[in-house]
């Protein structure tokens, strides 16, 4: 929860991207505590699958941004960066638990296990998980719309060497 609210907040878009991995590992560890080993493993398996794409694409949007970090000074990249837009946005929909992707099944079953364990904690640890998973969805579309949608914030020099990443990069 704390590694969220913090994410909520960062404009560097490796540090939301880290704070995120953070806010994850707390998902793992809530899986540990009530006993559920399985999902927490599951749940680390698609974390690092989704989360290696989202490090992939801020490498990639990097690139095409001279090394520029700060989402305030992005924006309106989806045209110069088809590829990457759509990579991260899968990323982003796996991490947020929308249905039918990774994420859902392994926070979906962590939260289930919360819930319906014996232990009445595991009620208000279903609680603190929900509202960690609204969290991520909020800081992940956070960073998709200030990166990738709107007008472009940078530098005119910085607009001029916008591009999609080599094909190997890609």
């Amino acid at each position: 929860l704390f590694a969220a609210t913090i994410g909520l907040v960062q404009n560097d878009i490796k540090r939301i991207i880290a704070y995120s991995t953070i806010s994850q590992l707390g998902y793992m560890f809530l899986a540990a505590g009530v006993g559920a080993y399985t999902a927490g493993m599951f749940h680390l398996y698609t974390h690092a699958f989704f989360k290696a794409l989202l490090f992939l694409c801020a490498g990639s949007v990097m690139h095409a941004m001279s090394g520029e970090l700060d989402l305030q000074k992005m924006g309106g990249l989806k045209k110069y960066m088809p590829v990457t837009y759509w990579t991260m946005l899968i990323a982003s929909l796996s991490i947020a638990g929308v249905p039918g992707l990774a994420g859902f099944f392994s926070k979906d079953e962590i939260l289930w296990l919360a819930y319906s364990g014996t232990n009445p904690v595991g009620k208000f640890v279903w609680v603190i998980g929900t509202l960690v998973a609204f969290l991520t969805a909020f800081y992940s579309f956070r960073l998709i719309f200030l990166t990738f949608h709107g007008k472009f914030r940078g530098t005119h020099e910085q607009e001029h060497h916008l591009h999609e990443s080599p094909k190997a990069m890609t």
